[in-house]
């Protein structure tokens, strides 16, 4: 069945108003930071998720399993040795810039974490997304005795198994990047796929997913539609699996395997992090499930000396209406009459996980938004900075470190203080752009260099 949500009412908009102030700025469409009064201490949130280390661990060790398939059915996974991951980068001309345009100095360092670059999808979404259609596939194929974890997964990528696969059908719904990781990983695999997008949905990501045989359901209303009815579709059909953006463990789990690879790329850059070396990171948020999977991730690699902030358009700030109501997936930024209408189609998402808010707010140190030319501005800036080219949502992240040193009672109250945030490191997660047509990129560049024009 389809869920049902409340009805708000102008009364009840306005009550909330009365008592959420912020929801007013949110309203207006102002770019806002709020940090959160309810961060707990990372043991105590960590033990009330229903998940573990020892989960992660397990996915990890089944990405592992899955090495060898990677490298037999993508070529370009060959040099890593199947390992599905993406390089991380100090960015200092890009800080140099934003310091005279923020005006304030940002101490410590900015890095750059380069999902953009993760193998097969080009997005965060190749994380969870390719972790899901793994876990399912393998679950298949053990049940029918065709495949021991002992054996050399490199023979799923054959004839055989994908006839055995031909037999059961994956859904999901998307704004473009998850339908994407999905749709080329069960495609390959031999998987019927359907993704069910919304109308916000990059053309191209939907010519690509039909390149590959993938059936496209598109809608003309936003992700929330999209995932519904895909959901309801699939609930029908015993041999189709619905990947559930909104709910999906699995999804989840898949993208928390990011915070263990982190910590050894740190290490392995003999980078501390501790009480006295922080490290900040910005994660930019759709409907939550691959930033709150990272920051579990996270937290769990790094405990309190991580402090993890979403980003989100101003057009679609779902999360942060959510945690900052309390009223989570009950609420959408449609209900205050935002039209959920932004260039970073990845975070067009008017209704957030109540899963992952619940389950992460006390985990997360806070939220901010920004607009949608910030994040052109941002992306033109990066490539001429840096030479790094992003898609408009993956900017998101970017103001974050200045958002954060803006905020006396934030650092105060955190015991943030100068020498600590000396010592600081602050990673920008670049959530996709790998797979943007040049000529889509050359119109993200044009867009921004208008925009510099102006100034």
């Amino acid at each position: 069945m389809i869920p049902t949500y409340p009805h708000y009412n102008k009364q009840a908009i306005s009550e909330l108003c009365l008592n959420k102030p912020l929801v007013n700025e949110l309203i207006a469409l102002k770019p806002v930071s709020w940090f959160n009064p309810e961060r707990q201490p990372a043991e105590q949130a960590l033990a009330v998720v229903g998940l573990t280390a020892d989960d992660v661990d397990a996915a990890s060790r089944r990405l592992a399993r899955f090495a060898n398939y990677f490298q037999a059915a993508f070529p370009e996974t060959v040099s890593s040795q199947g390992l599905l991951e993406s390089p991380l980068q100090a960015i200092p001309a890009m800080q140099r810039t934003l310091n005279r345009q923020y005006q304030q100095t940002l101490t410590g360092q900015l890095w750059i974490k380069l999902d953009n670059q993760l193998p097969i999808s080009g997005s965060i979404k190749a994380r969870g997304g390719i972790y899901e259609v793994l876990q399912h596939a393998e679950k298949l194929a053990l049940k029918a005795g065709l495949l021991q974890r002992t054996d050399d997964y490199a023979k799923l990528h054959s004839e055989s198994f994908k006839t055995f696969f031909s037999q059961y059908s994956i859904a999901v719904g998307s704004t473009g990047n998850l339908g994407l990781s999905i749709g080329m990983i069960s495609a390959k695999l031999g998987f019927n796929t359907s993704v069910h997008m919304s109308a916000d949905a990059r053309q191209w990501k939907k010519d690509k997913l039909r390149e590959q045989g993938v059936t496209v359901v598109e809608y003309e209303s936003d992700y929330s539609v999209a995932v519904a009815q895909g959901r309801e579709q699939a609930k029908g059909d015993p041999y189709c699996h619905f990947v559930d953006d909104e709910h999906s463990i699995q999804l989840f789990l898949g993208y928390a395997v990011a915070g263990l690879r982190l910590k050894t790329q740190l290490e392995q850059q003999k980078i501390k992090v501790d009480r006295n070396h922080p490290l900040f990171v910005y994660l930019p948020c759709g409907v939550g499930g691959g930033p709150g999977g990272v920051a579990f991730g996270l937290k769990l690699a790094f405990g309190d000396a991580v402090h993890c902030i979403f980003a989100e358009p101003t057009h679609s700030p779902c999360m942060l209406l959510g945690v900052y109501s309390g009223l989570h997936e009950r609420i959408s930024v449609q209900d205050i009459g935002l039209d959920n209408i932004t260039t970073a189609d990845g975070l067009a998402v008017g209704r957030a996980s109540g899963f992952v808010g619940r389950t992460m707010s006390p985990m997360l140190d806070g939220f901010y938004t920004l607009s949608d030319n910030d994040m052109l501005t941002l992306l033109g800036q990066l490539n001429e900075q840096e030479h790094i080219q992003l898609e408009p949502s993956a900017l998101a992240g970017m103001p974050g470190p200045w958002r954060v040193i803006q905020d006396n009672d934030y650092l105060q109250r955190l015991g943030l203080s100068p020498e600590r945030l000396a010592n600081a490191h602050h990673l920008v997660w670049a959530t996709g752009g790998g797979m943007v047509p040049e000529k889509e990129m050359q119109q993200y560049l044009a867009q921004a260099a208008a925009l510099a024009s102006e100034e």
